[in-house]
């Protein structure tokens, strides 16, 4: 397929990288003609000058120029900043009368009510709302990798109206990116992000925010956990401002539940009489939530045994562990590292399928690996 792609950031250069690579042939053009480069030259497709007048180069009657191959394309994606997608998908439908056109936003109710004042409905027709549910904490295309989107949700919102063509093009797109398409409503993605992503976001900056005037004998205790809550933090504002902006109402409600749950807790560490009890309900309906989390490619949740190993903080030794368990004919369904205060020592948290998880201990003990309170050491005390 021919795809030009309006916006050269994070979302857009790894779209371009990710299609590149499959041998679609990928054009770009950005406001910013030095981000429009830097995607370029990444790798993410070639920049195009399309000529003054996109309409009359577009018809398969007018010779196009050939240094436009963006003129004619079969589907042209808005990677733009969320305020200022609609006009640019507006402006796509009418300069490309021939092209499917899609778009990467966050939100997708309120941009098809924006696109649908500004088009035809003809023109209508031709536009298919996405989002990959993928991204990173660092923007604009230095950031982009052409596997961001693997394993990841795509949505696609189209109706009974959309034109098979048109969709089946949009779905093989996202398909070649290695992403997973999944079909919703608008109102019921807008509804999904906001709970699985806006308020996290919201949550994660407040906390971090906590973190500002923090003395640094504090902050040097924090631990694995503070990192997971915060890991997002780091996001740009401007981006998740108009994010927030554009699914208001649904972040609203979501945080308006949270804020009724909080002043419960708020309420119970006063500790008056019933406070242990609404603390314990809090945590456990927190398991409750947790454990309704997709697991593995997108599996029914499991539970894991998790088998902790003290590693040496020098070169070699994370990939020596690896090995080892390779060797012993286990799979690694999960890990995470923490890393030891003052100390070069790291702890490696591995899940596995609770049946093996005995013979786990026992043959990475055998191979002279330090497992802290082992299942072993428990049963021999037991």
């Amino acid at each position: 397929m021919r795809v030009h792609i309006i916006g050269t950031g994070l979302l857009g250069a790894s779209l371009g990288l990710a299609l590149s690579a499959k041998g679609h042939q990928v054009t770009l053009e950005d406001t910013s003609p030095t981000a429009q480069q830097l995607a370029a030259d990444l790798g993410a497709g070639q920049v195009v000058n399309p000529p003054e007048d996109l309409a009359e180069a577009a018809d398969p009657t007018v010779a196009a120029d050939a240094a436009s191959p963006a003129a004619l394309p079969d589907i042209v994606v808005v990677a733009t900043p969320p305020d200022v997608a609609a006009r640019v998908i507006a402006s796509a439908l009418e300069d490309y009368p021939n092209a499917t056109v899609t778009d990467v936003a966050s939100v997708k109710t309120r941009l098809l009510e924006a696109v649908r004042e500004l088009v035809t409905e003809p023109q209508l027709d031709r536009y298919i709302g996405c989002h990959p549910m993928a991204g990173r904490e660092k923007s604009g295309a230095i950031a982009a990798q052409s596997d961001l989107f693997t394993a990841r949700p795509w949505v696609i919102c189209s109706d009974e109206q959309t034109p098979a063509d048109r969709l089946g093009e949009v779905i093989a797109m996202a398909e070649d990116t290695g992403a997973s398409v999944l079909h919703l409503d608008p109102r019921i993605h807008d509804a999904a992000v906001a709970k699985v992503s806006h308020v996290p976001q919201i949550v994660s900056s407040l906390v971090a925010s906590q973190l500002r005037h923090a003395p640094l004998e504090e902050i040097s205790l924090a631990g694995q956990g503070l990192r997971d809550v915060t890991r997002i933090a780091a996001s740009d504002p401007g981006l998740w401002t108009q994010i927030l902006t554009g699914n208001a109402e649904e972040v609203r409600s979501v945080l308006i539940d949270l804020r009724t749950e909080l002043d419960e807790v708020i309420g119970a560490l006063e500790l008056g009489p019933g406070s242990t009890g609404l603390l314990a309900k809090a945590i456990a309906l927190g398991n409750e939530g947790h454990d309704r989390i997709p697991g593995k490619h997108g599996q029914p949740p499991t539970t894991y045994a998790v088998v902790t190993i003290l590693v040496p903080d020098t070169p070699g030794m994370l990939a020596r562990l690896f090995k080892d368990i390779g060797d012993l004919g286990v799979n690694v369904e999960d890990f995470r590292m923490d890393h030891a205060s003052g100390r070069k020592l790291g702890m490696v948290d591995v899940s596995v399928v609770p049946a093996i998880q005995q013979e786990l201990e026992i043959g990475l003990l055998s191979k002279g690996w330090q497992i802290p309170e082992s299942a072993i050491e428990k049963e021999g005390t037991a």
